[in-house]
């Protein structure tokens, strides 16, 4: 058996050999990103050791004289950026923030409307029965939203008679696939003639709607939005919430002390960086990876996938979707690609489940352009993309000829873009003196 030493030098093998492989991958998994070389410094800052709790001025510990001050900036930043009343900073994760929110707008037993984990509603959201956080932590009913799966969206009308039907006390949109924008105006309006406040998770979009490339929630109805702050918004894995001022007390209690102690920190600092980092790039970046995603999905749509919505663009967002079932299951072709060093995911589809398909095998791929947009492609590399895809998955070629061309063509794109400048590449091992 291995000792401390042996496990901590095989600890730090691990991790070395995890950047030199991305070093040499084409990264297309929606919900990451890859941050700037600032973001990481603030990681890396003495906030990692500290404590925090309560909010800045009222804090339970002393020593917080300069956290106050990074925190108060990012919330001023927040706010500016998505145009919002309040901000709390505080979530350590878009499902703590959706968990906040459902613990200041419902109470157990209350019914939530939101959409289907195969139809791109999230994990967050799930029953009980699925051990989801909305139904086996907070002990909500869950009902789901009509959804069409045409147009990969929510069925305005059909929704529209089921929350007066249903009168939930909570109406969720947006989720985890989301191709475009979400009816939030149709829909937040008969939510409230029925008594319900209208969430919107945008862990997904939150870099989108910062940059003016996608909707604007809080504008359209929302009363609060919640997400994540590490996918198309490129900064460290934390979270946030954005509301009405009339709901900040009640957000911010049940932040701290609902659902956090202390909040990470660092994560707070590096989140202040690259709020500060998205109002100088964010409108160039958020509209090159719409346009990367838009191509992407025409490109593999030419050579032969079934990929969602080609009568509608295909996307307006960071993701595509494909439908992969004549060549095999989604998890077989994940497990390929990330043979051949290309990283995606398999997803399931709307019509997965009457169909016998879970999970682990379901017939879908979700690719996310928010990464390789980040490290400076733009339309011509997303056609080398759907190239080198295409000749794993439909002609079949073996895996470590295109991981050697995968990693050639990534040579020349090693780089954070989009950022405040640093010679510090996209992937490199910060090894600490």
């Amino acid at each position: 058996m291995m000792q401390g030493r042996e496990r901590y030098e095989k600890t730090m093998e691990l991790l070395r050999k995890h950047n030199e492989w991305f070093k040499n991958s084409i990264p297309l998994i929606a919900s990451e990103n890859v941050t700037s070389p600032a973001v990481r410094e603030a990681l890396l800052s003495d906030f990692q050791h500290r404590y925090a709790e309560g909010w800045p001025g009222e804090r339970v510990y002393a020593g917080c004289i300069y956290i106050d001050q990074v925190e108060i900036l990012a919330m001023e930043l927040a706010r500016e950026l998505f145009r919002a009343e309040h901000a709390n900073v505080q979530p350590v994760s878009g499902v703590t923030a959706n968990l906040a929110t459902y613990t200041a707008l419902t109470d157990p037993g209350d019914t939530m409307m939101c959409l289907p984990i195969a139809s791109g509603g999230h994990i967050s959201m799930g029953k009980k029965k699925f051990g989801g956080t909305a139904g086996a932590v907070h002990g909500l009913e869950v009902e789901y939203l009509p959804f069409d799966e045409k147009k990969m969206n929510i069925d305005i009308d059909a929704a529209k008679k089921k929350i007066a039907e249903v009168k939930p006390k909570l109406l969720t949109l947006g989720g985890s696939v989301f191709l475009f924008p979400h009816p939030v105006k149709e829909l937040s309006e008969v939510a409230k003639e029925n008594g319900a406040h209208v969430m919107y998770d945008a862990a997904h979009v939150a870099g989108l709607i910062a940059g003016g490339q996608f909707q604007d929630p809080l504008k359209e109805g929302a009363d609060v939005m919640t997400c994540s702050t590490h996918k198309t918004l490129p900064g460290p894995q934390h979270g946030m919430i954005l509301c009405k001022k009339e709901l900040a007390e009640k957000i911010n209690q049940a932040v701290f002390p609902g659902v956090v102690s202390n909040h990470h920190l660092h994560a707070v600092a590096g989140l202040a960086v690259v709020l500060a980092e998205m109002m100088e790039f964010g409108k160039e970046y958020t509209a090159q990876i719409v346009k990367n995603a838009q191509v992407l999905a025409k490109s593999l749509y030419e050579r032969d996938f079934d990929v969602l919505c080609p009568d509608l663009g295909f996307t307006r967002s960071h993701t595509v979707v494909a439908n992969i079932v004549k060549y095999g299951d989604g998890g077989l072709l994940e497990k390929k690609l990330e043979q051949a060093n290309i990283i995606l995911n398999r997803n399931l589809l709307p019509w997965d489940p009457r169909e016998g398909r879970h999970y682990k095998n379901p017939g879908g791929i979700r690719l996310g352009t928010s990464e390789v947009t980040r490290l400076g492609m733009k339309e011509r590399q997303m056609e080398e993309i759907a190239e080198f895809i295409k000749r794993v998955v439909v002609d079949g070629e073996p895996q470590n000829r295109i991981a050697e061309e995968v990693a050639e063509f990534r040579r020349d794109y090693q780089r954070v873009h989009y950022c405040f400048e640093s010679v510090t590449e996209a992937y490199e091992y910060l090894k600490v003196p």
